[in-house]
């Protein structure tokens, strides 16, 4: 009796596992469509290591909603080096393990002119849409991460690193903090992407 019964508990929770995978698997991919990298690109000029990047974003419909009722959303450009390992690694060091480098955009609906406006640092841009509004938002050109000036041309051409856009929760107002815990409409992040820059002489 015992001998027929366990190939069925077998066949059972082969299926069972093999579909938690498939839902685990699919996770990352579907976090990923979010926000995706159409242009990523690195290179050292005049001493610095320079990153252009262009991205294409796509609002869940919460965020599109908070957006509308004048919540401004906070996107984050991250670019950490990785290589080479020691320089890398000092420069965690230095910086108390914070990322290499990072570039804020804040996008903000503003209902009495119906228009967005994206900004970076102390400049700021208005748009008529929110696609294009969204499209400005990790879009930079020779944005320059550190400085190489110190290098040799080998470290220079061994040099890698690695860049993301995601959406900066800690930035929301305290009760759409909360409602972004554990929330997968407010979780919104580019994947890590590797770069290695061109190098002019």
């Amino acid at each position: 009796m015992t001998a027929s019964t366990t190939p069925c508990w077998l066949k059972r929770f082969s299926l069972a596992l093999g579909f938690l995978l498939c839902l685990l698997s699919a996770l990352p991919a579907q976090a990923a469509e979010d926000i995706v990298a159409r242009r990523l690109s690195a290179r050292i000029e005049e001493g610095a290591l320079e990153i252009s990047t262009r991205y294409q974003t796509t609002l869940p419909a919460p965020l599109q909603d908070a957006l509308q009722q004048g919540v401004p959303l906070t996107f984050q450009l991250t670019f950490e080096l990785t290589r080479p390992r020691s320089s890398a690694w000092w420069q965690q060091l230095k910086t108390l393990f914070e990322p290499t480098a990072t570039l804020s955009f804040k996008l903000v609906y503003y209902r009495l002119t119906n228009r967005y406006r994206v900004a970076i640092g102390g400049l700021a841009t208005n748009y008529g849409s929110l696609n294009e509004a969204l499209s400005a938002v990790g879009s930079i050109a020779g944005w320059r991460v550190m400085d190489v000036s110190g290098w040799d041309s080998d470290s220079q051409h061994s040099l890698r690193g690695r860049v993301r856009l995601e959406l900066d929760i800690s930035q929301l107002p305290r009760p759409f903090q909360l409602n972004a815990l554990g929330s997968r409409d407010w979780t919104l992040e580019s994947d890590w992407i590797t770069v290695a820059p061109e190098v002019n002489n």
